[in-house]
């Protein structure tokens, strides 16, 4: 955990403890429970055994995988719990994609069918966004310490959310 804890902060540019959120133990639990593959709340992740007993392939990957995601709801900012979750989620997901730890069903770029929709979707999106401008991801997740606006995406990149989503989509030839 302690290779993925440092790899988030590089990603998120939290080089300092100033600049992270003050946590002093992760605590993972493996537990009997359906629906996800994991949950976090604060510093507590909890693992679904039932997600891991089932799965098929080489579980150490995608344990590391699923690992990267939560690990970075630990970390992350969410405006104070005003960040839309799909946000949330596409930023935990970004994780992964910079990791190389996403799936072969990940979405491919330009597909969604909104900046918002969170996952592996809004993953592709911010990976766009961080391409327009270098360390967008980690800028934006600065300006969500205490509050959230769809305004940061115009301070950060000049355009308004929408229209970034809408030269993405034209990139990609509406995927």
């Amino acid at each position: 955990m302690k290779t993925i804890n440092y790899f988030i902060w590089d990603i998120l540019q939290q080089y300092s403890g100033s600049n992270r959120k003050n946590v002093r133990v992760v605590k993972l639990f493996i537990h009997q429970f359906d629906g996800a593959e994991g949950i976090t709340y604060g510093e507590m992740i909890n693992v679904s055994a039932i997600y891991l007993a089932g799965y098929k392939g080489n579980l150490k990957w995608e344990f590391t995988s699923l690992l990267h995601h939560e690990m970075t709801h630990v970390f992350q900012w969410n405006g104070e719990g005003h960040t839309p979750v799909g946000l949330v989620e596409g930023i935990a997901d970004y994780m992964i994609l910079k990791s190389g730890y996403y799936p072969p069903g990940f979405a491919k770029p330009g597909q969604g069918e909104r900046w918002d929709q969170g996952y592996d979707f809004t993953a592709r999106f911010l990976e766009y966004c961080d391409g327009l401008k270098s360390g967008f991801v980690a800028e934006l997740n600065k300006m969500m310490r205490h509050n959230y606006s769809e305004d940061y995406f115009v301070e950060l990149t000049g355009k308004p959310v929408g229209q970034l989503w809408a030269d993405y989509k034209a990139m990609y030839g509406e995927v």
